[in-house]
């Protein structure tokens, strides 16, 4: 079931691929990626004010932490970023990854922890996989052998997380607890529902929905607790990346979207791509913790 809502374009950021959308309710504003052009972009959705920090690599993620700092995933490893002087100072490097990997894609759960993937930059290798930082601690955690990761997606009571294999078109689900991970199962086998798109970054709402951006679908979907297709909410982009609930009441969506792989035709056809856009979510998502850093 496709749902109209009214979706409007807040920021036209020129994305080449915006991605990692979130609401930091401290700051009261929205942080999002350009991986590829290495910008950490911010937004104020009560003034419209903006603006980008310039990143030393690729950046896939970026999440509010304690200190008043973001943690960053960036293509050589994991970074703060101190908001007040545009600063980022590097932690350390993810154990093992191949020197033609990036970071892609993160969240936290109820207890601090930041699980987020890796991928193949040039999106062709089976050379990604899931880790979770935990308090300064990097460990693989969740599936592996992935072209593209994406989400990682956690709900609200941190029972279960969600991982999205792009390229495979599908969505895995395990158990989850302040203990660790369960068994990986799969979630959803997206390529059956939409052969020709391919699952994003993902997050839950507060009633245990999932909802994925859909690259090459041109909208968002969302999935009942048991994997089963709900609705979709067409976007003016073809390329969606990732969703996220914002505003003070978090009933805002806020969704990324990209345009490497649009060709000049397809830009006068969508020309708003590669903007941020919002609409009036029918649910509500929920509070972000913090990601612990020590």
């Amino acid at each position: 079931m496709e749902m109209t809502l009214p979706v409007k374009q807040v920021l036209a950021a020129d994305c080449l691929l915006g991605e990692g959308v979130l609401w930091d309710a401290e700051r009261a504003v929205v942080w999002f990626v350009d991986i590829k052009r290495h910008r950490l972009w911010h937004f104020d959705p009560a003034t419209g004010s903006n603006r980008f920090a310039e990143a030393p690599a690729a950046i896939g993620w970026a999440i509010p932490a304690e200190g008043g700092l973001l943690l960053c995933g960036l293509k050589d490893g994991i970074y703060t970023f101190a908001p007040e002087s545009d600063t980022f100072t590097k932690l350390g490097e993810v154990p093992g990854e191949p020197i033609g990997n990036r970071l892609n894609d993160a969240c936290t759960d109820p207890w601090g922890r930041v699980w987020f993937g890796s991928m193949d930059d040039s999106e062709s290798d089976t050379s990604g996989r899931f880790y979770v930082f935990d308090r300064g601690e990097i460990r693989p955690a969740g599936p592996s052998g992935i072209a593209i990761t994406n989400g990682p997606a956690v709900n609200a009571d941190g029972s279960r997380i969600y991982f999205t294999d792009t390229v495979g078109q599908k969505i895995f689900v395990a158990d989850l607890s302040e203990e660790g991970l369960g068994e990986v199962r799969l979630f959803a086998n997206t390529g059956a529902l939409f052969p020709d798109a391919y699952p994003d970054g993902s997050v839950v709402d507060s009633v245990d929905h999932v909802w994925t951006g859909l690259y090459f679908g041109g909208c968002v979907a969302r999935f009942t607790p048991e994997g089963k297709l709900d609705c979709t909410v067409a976007m003016p982009a073809r390329d969606i990346t990732k969703m996220a609930f914002g505003g003070r009441d978090l009933r805002t969506a806020y969704v990324t979207t990209a345009t490497k792989n649009m060709s000049a035709d397809d830009m006068a056809e969508r020309p708003l791509a590669g903007s941020l856009f919002a609409f009036p979510a029918p649910i509500t998502g929920f509070p972000q913790v913090r990601a612990r850093l020590s």
